[in-house]
C-alpha cells in the first residue's frame, strides 16, 4: 500500500516512515523542502504543492503536520498553533476531494489534551471534550479533519499522549536535571500523565492503517498512566538518581506562562478502543519503557 505522510520528518514521523517501509509499504513524505529533507532510503520526499498528485491512488494518508505546542503561548503563537493544524487538514482534504482514486483512510493526529484537565477521571474515546487552550485546539483540529475526510474515506483520530523515546519528545527535555540529581515532580505531582513508548505509538499507527475496524477517536496511550510524582520517582530509579526536588507550580507558571498547563494539568486516558480490538502494547508499564529507551541510548 502507498501511504502519504505529512509531518514525516519529525520525531514521530521518522519512526512511522521507517516502520511502514519495513512492512514493504510505499511511502511519500510531504515536506516544505523535498530537496533537503532527511527521509529514509526507499521513501520519496514530495512538496506540499505536489500533495494532490501524491494522494491520488494512495491507499492512505497520515497527517501529522502542525506547529509545535512547546513554545510560549502568546496570542500570535496560539494563532499559528491552531492555524497550522487547520491549514494542513484543509490542504489534505482538498487533495482527497480532487483525487480520482481516493485513499481508503485518513489518519489525522490529535491529542489527549482534547479531554482537558479532568483530575482522576478515567477517560476513554467516548469521554467528552474539556476546556482550555489545548482542549479547544484539539477539538478544532479534529473538526478540521472531519471536514477533510470525504464520504467513503475512513477517518481515524489517534489522540496521542506524551511520547517517550530516544533523541526527541518529552523525555529528552527531562533527562539533564534528573541526571544531575535535580529532578523531581512538577507542581503538585498528582496530575496524571498519559504516556506511550514511541515504538508502541508507531505500531498502533500502522495497525490503524491496516485494520479497517479502527475508526474515529483512538486513545494512543499506554494502558497504565501514571501521576507526575510516580513518573519522577520511576525515572530517578532507572537513572539511579534522587528525584526529590519538586518544581512548584507558581515557579513553572512564572517561567512558562499559560503553557505551564502542559505539565501542570493532565489526563488519565485509557486505550479502550485499541485494547478492545486486540492491539498488544509492548510497553504497558512505565519502568520497562524507560529502561529500554535509556539502555538503547547508552548502547546497552
Amino acid at each position: 500500500m502507498k501511504v502519504v505522510v505529512t509531518g514525516g520528518t519529525g520525531f514521530l514521523g521518522r519512526g512511522l516512515v521507517a516502520a511502514l517501509l519495513g512492512k514493504s509499504h510505499e511511502v511519500d513524505v510531504v515536506t516544505r523542502d523535498p530537496a533537503n529533507a532527511s527521509v529514509p532510503p526507499g521513501a520519496r520526499a514530495v512538496s506540499w504543492s505536489d500533495l494532490a498528485t501524491a494522494v491520488d491512488g494512495a491507499g492512505a494518508v497520515v497527517n501529522l503536520a502542525g506547529e509545535t505546542i512547546a513554545q510560549r503561548w502568546t496570542a500570535p503563537a496560539k494563532a499559528r498553533i491552531v492555524g497550522s493544524r487547520a491549514s494542513a487538514a484543509e490542504r489534505v482534504g482538498a487533495a482527497l476531494r480532487a483525487a480520482r482514486n481516493r485513499p481508503n483512510a485518513l489518519v489525522n493526529a490529535s491529542a489527549v489534551g482534547f479531554n482537558g484537565n479532568r483530575g482522576n477521571e478515567e477517560l476513554t474515546e467516548s469521554s467528552g471534550p474539556g476546556t482550555g487552550f489545548l482542549a479547544e485546539t484539539t477539538l478544532a483540529w479534529e473538526e478540521a479533519a472531519r471536514r477533510a475526510a470525504p464520504e467513503g474515506v475512513r477517518l481515524v483520530l489517534p489522540r496521542i499522549g506524551i511520547v517517550l523515546g530516544e533523541k526527541g519528545g518529552a523525555l529528552s527535555k527531562m533527562l539533564l536535571p534528573f541526571r544531575l540529581g535535580l529532578g523531581g515532580p512538577l507542581g503538585s505531582g498528582t496530575q496524571w500523565m498519559s504516556w506511550i513508548h514511541r515504538d508502541d505509538l508507531v505500531a498502533l499507527l500502522v495497525a490503524v492503517l491496516e485494520d479497517p475496524r479502527f475508526e474515529g477517536p483512538v486513545n494512543a496511550t499506554a494502558p497504565a498512566p501514571v501521576t507526575m510524582k510516580e513518573f519522577a520517582s520511576t525515572l530517578g530509579r532507572v537513572l539511579h538518581r534522587p528525584a526529590f526536588v519538586p518544581a512548584p507550580a507558581f515557579a513553572i507558571r512564572a517561567a512558562m506562562g499559560e503553557m505551564a498547563s502542559l505539565v501542570l494539568d493532565g489526563q488519565r486516558a485509557l486505550p479502550a478502543k485499541a485494547s478492545s480490538l486486540g492491539f498488544r502494547f509492548r510497553f504497558e508499564k512505565l519502568e520497562p519503557a524507560l529502561r529500554e529507551i535509556l539502555d538503547h541510548a547508552s548502547g546497552n
